[in-house]
């Protein structure tokens, strides 16, 4: 100890040293210890070093993640420590090999970059000057302490225990136990600053003692797992034993049974060759396992999934055309052309018997029957119903199933919809298909795709089962609001057949004949309490709702069922009329007014029709003209499509300003606004181009545009109108508004066949093919100097009128 003391005398160390912050370990006097050194400023530290007397100031960072720590996230007290060996490594990091020499405090912080420098005080611990009986007691403690730990798993090395043996300073053998015992930073830490040799012993003491009794626990803990573990072994020597025994007795008839139930399924449900094959392969191997094992279970509902499916079971199609379209027609009210294709396939299918079953997606607005009329085709056919919801699905195992080797996995949710019809040829729809999701578990539309495609779904493989099913014998019907959204590849699959909204009239025969009496009936109502006249279910649909579909309205046809049902309960036995004077008794105000709002003709405002995912909607374009620097204002939240179509409609103007009577730069001494209103609501696409041009022109002619006229076309700057999508809906709006005339490009001429007759009787087609014609239309007088076109022109742009 002596000669140790004047060897650290000897030794000079400077007041200011580079600092090397260090993770995860305390560094104590006269341990020696190898280092990797990456961060830059510790590698520019030990070149500091290195290059005078190769001492360094070690300090201990509080949090071991920060990859750059400050001055306050390292602990102010460390060690001085001599830099014995250093190696560069192929990486770029410093292999160091450094010895504690003494403790020592940061006072300042000299420099923080390139690498740290600061000022220290050499910290000198207090002498003992003689070992007490009490201080040789605690010294043999701390070694008897050591060893039983040592004895009990402890990895302490056995040159650590010489040394500790020969130790005599208390405060010595304190550093050395607390450097090999794996302490906590914190503990570790505690140690160094504690500067008394016996107090630091003391604690060291305790700290020993702790971790002896965490390792006799944890000695505990093993021995009684082995213990289990031996009485696990030993039950089942016994139970194979009981087997044996049971075997030679004959009692195995349980585990027999069980095992023949499954092979007499396997055989009962006609599978393929191949799938059979692997049925009795799984059912061997069951039959080899314990009863308990964890793999048997799996294998048990594995077998149970592949028995239960309808493999060749199907149902006999009704292939009564005559019946067929009698339900059809039961069951719901239009929707021909959706009828006929079903009945079409029914025709191929009575001639055909191993034709394919076709994929159908039903397209359109909520509400008006998708699902319901999913339900009526299985009914007509004869055939089983199964539907399942895509909207929000992320996971492609949702689709094709997880893998056996997942807890708790299961088949995908076709295939659940086939074992919970039971037949292998149902009706399957699947609601939402627009609505699918995507993550990092996979695009379950593509997992779609071979479901979809009546050319592979003959051998589709789910992941549990892993084994091919067809179905190609499912009729697949898919429901979405928009076809937008649905992947080009998985739209080629499907037959599109769009469901538009309904017309007033088609509505008020829909109220009579299905929603009324289906009300009436769930209101526990009969037709001697309760009834609607035609006018009042007229007004419903005009004043109370605004939808393509029926949901609203059966709402509020149940409202007014609800409040008679009250009125009955409450003991009035007389019938209650429902009529158009006293709806707003049940209804209250009505939510809608006609949309149909100007009372005249005016200067600037056209009307325009719009397509939305609800239905056919109305519009009216404002443009008004000030004056100013020929700056053009577009609001009510248009989107880029729109916008063009306004610059372009302004562009049209001016190469006809002279046709209508303007200078040809009247736009630089004017500022254009147009205006759509519904400003919260976006809008975008190009049929309202002919719209914007028609309020542009009138209110630059002064001329004001006819109220009783709606238009929808797409202009071009030479005054052409396109064809656009959507005319049956934007006729529905239009008759809502109670207009009459309604003015479309030229070639949608095709599209009027899928209006109803009726519907066509009520509205004026003008068809169009230049923007000059539709200004013949809606424009009841000249405008004053308004010169006449060329008689060249105007016969080349002859407006179709059809009634």
């Amino acid at each position: 100890m002596a000669d140790e003391k004047k060897e650290e005398e000897q030794l000079v160390i400077p007041d200011t040293l580079p600092l090397m912050p260090v993770r995860d370990v305390v560094i104590f006097p006269f341990m020696i210890v190898p280092l990797f050194v990456g961060r830059e400023r510790s590698i520019n530290g030990v070149d500091a070093a290195l290059t005078k007397d190769r001492l360094i100031m070690a300090a201990t960072q509080r949090d071991v993640t920060k990859e750059d720590p400050d001055p306050e996230d390292l602990y102010d007290s460390g060690t001085v420590c001599m830099i014995m060996r250093m190696m560069k490594l192929p990486d770029g990091r410093v292999k160091i090999l450094v010895q504690g020499l003494t403790r020592a405090h940061i006072d300042s912080y000299v420099q923080i970059k390139p690498s740290y420098q600061v000022n220290i005080t050499k910290v000198k611990e207090p002498a003992v000057k003689e070992l007490s009986l009490e201080i040789e007691a605690l010294m043999r403690n701390v070694r008897e302490q050591l060893e039983k730990l040592a004895s009990i798993g402890k990895v302490v090395f056995q040159e650590v225990m010489m040394v500790i043996d020969n130790i005599v300073d208390p405060g010595r053998m304190a550093d050395l136990v607390a450097a090999n015992l794996g302490l906590k930073i914190e503990e570790a830490q505690s140690v160094l600053d504690t500067l008394d040799p016996v107090k630091r012993l003391e604690k060291v003491n305790d700290y020993l003692v702790k971790e002896l009794q965490v390792a006799q626990m944890q000695m505990k803990i093993q021995t009684q797992a082995k213990e289990e573990m031996d009485k696990s072994q030993r039950e089942y020597f016994l139970r194979e034993q009981m087997r044996a025994i049971k075997s030679e007795l004959g009692d195995m008839e349980e585990a027999t049974e069980e095992m023949e139930e499954f092979r007499e399924k396997i055989a009962k449900s006609k599978m393929p060759s191949e799938v059979e094959k692997e049925a009795f392969k799984q059912c061997d191997r069951l039959e080899m396992m314990h009863p308990d094992a964890a793999e048997a279970a799996i294998i048990r509902t594995f077998l149970e999934w592949r028995v239960d499916l309808p493999w060749a079971k199907q149902t006999k199609d009704t292939l009564d055309l005559d019946k067929a379209k009698k339900i059809l027609d039961e069951d719901h009210y239009d929707l021909e052309k959706v009828k006929e294709r079903i009945l079409e396939y029914l025709a191929v299918r009575k001639l055909q018997k191993k034709t394919k079953g076709p994929i159908l997606c039903f397209v359109g607005p909520p509400g008006v029957g998708k699902t319901s009329l999913g339900r009526s085709i299985a009914k007509a056919m004869g055939r089983k119903f199964v539907r399942i919801s895509l909207g929000g699905i992320k996971d492609e195992a949702e689709i094709r199933g997880h893998r056996r080797t997942y807890v708790g996995a299961l088949p995908g949710r076709i295939i659940q919809g086939i074992k919970q019809a039971g037949t292998s040829n149902p009706v399957f729809m699947m609601d939402e298909i627009d609505k699918i999701g995507m993550d990092f578990r996979g695009d379950p539309s593509s997992a779609l795709l071979e479901v979809l495609d009546p050319e592979q779904n003959n051998a589709f493989s789910d992941h549990y089962l892993n084994v091919p099913f067809d179905l190609s014998k499912v009729m697949f019907i898919t429901t979405a609001n928009m076809a937008d959204p649905i992947p080009d590849a998985l739209l080629d699959r499907m037959e599109l057949l769009n469901i538009p909204g309904y017309t007033e009239e088609e509505k008020t025969e829909i109220t009579k004949k299905f929603i009324i009496p289906r009300q009436i009936k769930e209101h526990g109502l009969t037709a001697k309490l309760f009834s609607i006249e035609d006018e009042a279910a007229r007004k419903v649909i005009a004043e109370y709702t605004r939808e393509a579909g029926l949901r609203n309205l059966e709402r509020e046809i149940a409202s007014l069922c609800r409040k008679v049902a009250r009125k009955v309960a409450s003991g009035k036995k007389e019938k209650t009329s429902i009529t158009a004077a006293n709806l707003h008794e049940y209804l209250g105000i009505p939510k809608y007014l006609p949309e149909a709002e100007q009372e005249s003709d005016e200067i600037g405002v056209a009307t325009g029709l719009a397509w939305t995912p609800v239905g056919g909607e109305i519009l009216y374009i404002e443009a008004t003209i000030m004056q100013g620097k020929g700056q053009l204002t577009l609001t009510g939240h248009l989107g880029d499509v729109m916008k063009e179509s306004a610059h372009a409609a302004l562009s049209y103007a001016r190469s006809r300003a002279k046709m209508f009577n303007l200078s040809p730069d009247f736009y630089k001494n004017l500022d254009i606004h147009i205006h759509v209103p519904s400003g919260a609501i976006p809008k975008d696409g190009p049929s309202a181009g002919v719209t914007m041009a028609a309020s542009l022109i009138s209110a630059l002619t002064k001329n004001p545009v006819n109220k009783d006229v709606a238009m929808t076309g797409e202009i071009t700057l030479r005054g052409r109108v396109l064809p656009v999508g959507g005319i049956k809906e934007k006729c529905l709006a239009a008759l809502r508004a109670k207009i009459k005339t309604i003015i479309i490009p030229e070639r949608n001429l095709k599209d009027l066949e899928e209006i109803p007759k009726e519907m066509r009787k009520k509205v004026r087609f003008v068809m169009v093919k230049h923007m000059d014609d539709v200004l013949d239309v809606i424009f009841k007088k000249k405008a004053k100097g308004q010169a006449k076109p060329k008689k060249l022109k105007q016969e080349r742009r002859k407006t179709h009128v059809r009634p």
